[in-house]
């Protein structure tokens, strides 16, 4: 019989059947995708959040444990199991030598990411590179990888598992399984449904595009959470972030993200502000937006910026509307003038000097304006000029199983012996709203680890358990 299979094709579950693989135990991994697009979100990924006491090659300086846990505190505003997410935090410190050791490559951080260098390690190649090396691995050691294998539903003996039943009618059994395969984003229905219709009679998720995988349904979170798994997390949270709103429904990726808004405004459909665009730095509060633009009429944002910006953010896949004036502004975007014009008046009005600073939180604030601009704040006045519509981007959704320091599934409370979870599945136990860069990455890697091993001695212990009960019987 197999011993573990791996189901989900992103960085969480090569990461498990990896480890279960070197612990001995023969792997299978189902990956619902066809090769071209394996992978999952983590085809997007870029770099991996870090904890580390000194300088460390790519990373610079220090970031302690203490410092990782507090910028973890105030994105999730408290929502998050500190246990779980002092293990993630401490597994960040010293996995980067395994993902070495099978073939993932760093290197120091864009000039354009703007605050990671001291905190996020950056893949080279980016994430697809980083699947390739995984994958490569995974071959190299016998992992057994099946692709266009969806998962339909799984067979369980109470809370242990028995049997993964492809949509095909495949039956497939091993002694432990890893669930690997990501949250619902890319159900469109069940985002709907979890985003409900708004004061306005709007249904805000028929605007949302999603920047990763079409692949995510949610299939298996779905059945698992009507089979009686304890659940983690709100359906209507997630990593969300405002991306131009030319980007295509699947798999735009990081490209499409647009991150000069701590260096602009953002208005909505009535050309009003609506937030704080420089409340913090961009790496700790860019998973906001896309909330707040879903929050606005007609689930879309507009950022204006000047040439004042230029240079001082990565810039995204397509270009900003240009103008050399703000009414022409307005009207390329299909603003009303008059009130564009107005509170770009009052915003520049409310800017006060102070020494401009991008990578501190410096003391160039508005004053007397609501929402006020706490930081960056500059006023418009340089053309060119350049706007951008936004949209929700989807990433990943944050409801999805609880599980303990071993990656079990749990039922009524009891962790399962046989059964694991990990990725994004499970991220709300860490993630329980907000987000801060590469934390995703974090997460996946240390319980794709933990599953992985715990798998491996579950499938041990089985085997044992198998070959004692042969042995009365021979």
């Amino acid at each position: 019989m197999l011993d573990v299979l791996v189901i989900g094709g992103g960085n969480s579950a090569l990461c498990a059947a990896l480890m279960a693989r070197e612990a001995g135990a023969s792997v299978e991994l189902l990956e619902a995708a066809p090769r071209a697009w394996r992978g999952g979100n983590s085809m997007h990924v870029r770099n991996l959040r870090c904890m580390h006491d000194a300088p460390q090659d790519e990373l610079i300086e220090v970031y302690s444990e203490e410092e990782f846990w507090q910028d973890l505190l105030k994105v999730t505003g408290g929502l998050t199991d500190e246990r779980l997410a002092r293990l993630v935090i401490r597994h960040s410190a010293g996995c980067r030598p395994w993902m070495r050791r099978h073939g993932v490559h760093f290197q120091p951080s864009l000039s354009g990411a703007l605050h990671v260098a001291r905190t996020n390690a950056f893949f080279m190649g980016g994430g697809k590179a980083l699947l390739n090396a995984y994958y490569r691995s995974a071959g190299h050691l016998g992992v057994r990888v099946r692709y266009d294998s969806p998962v339909a539903r799984l067979e369980l003996d109470g809370g242990r598992f028995v049997a993964a039943i492809t949509e095909g009618g495949e039956r497939i059994a091993a002694r432990s399984c890893v669930l690997a395969c990501g949250g619902f984003e890319s159900n469109l229905a069940w985002q709907r449904e979890a985003w409900g219709q708004n004061e306005r009679g709007e249904w805000p998720a028929e605007n949302f595009l999603v920047r990763g995988t079409r692949f995510n349904q949610g299939v298996l979170l779905k059945f698992m959470l009507e089979a009686g798994a304890d659940s983690i997390g709100n359906a209507s949270q997630g990593h969300c972030v405002a991306i131009d709103a030319r980007s295509p429904l699947y798999d735009g990726g990081i490209c499409t993200r647009v991150d000069c808004v701590s260096l602009g405004v953002v208005l909505n459909a009535a050309a009003e502000r609506f937030y704080d665009e420089g409340e913090d730095f961009w790496p700790k509060r860019y998973a906001i937006w896309g909330r707040l633009v879903a929050q606005q009429p007609g689930q879309i944002g507009y950022c204006i910026i000047d040439s004042k910006a230029v240079g001082r953010f990565m810039p995204p896949v397509f270009p900003g509307v240009e103008t050399d004036s703000l009414p022409e502004m307005a009207n390329r975007l299909g603003l009303d003038e008059a009130a564009f014009m107005k509170t770009l008046r009052d915003f520049n009005a409310a800017c006060r000097s102070g020494s401009f600073d991008h990578t501190v939180l410096d003391d160039c604030a508005t004053e007397g304006l609501a929402p006020a601009k706490t930081h960056w704040a500059r006023p418009l006045d340089s053309p060119p000029y350049y706007g951008y519509a936004l949209r929700p981007g989807i990433t990943f959704t944050y409801l999805g199983l609880k599980t303990n320091e071993h990656a079990a599934v749990h039922f009524g409370g009891v962790p399962s012996s046989n059964l694991f979870v990990a990725g994004e599945m499970m991220a709300g136990n860490v993630l329980g709203q907000g987000y801060t860069a590469g934390v995703g990455m974090s997460i996946g890697t240390a319980f794709g680890r933990i599953a992985g091993e715990r798998a491996a001695a579950a499938a041990a212990a089985g085997a044992a358990k198998e070959e004692k009960a042969h042995a009365k019987f021979a």
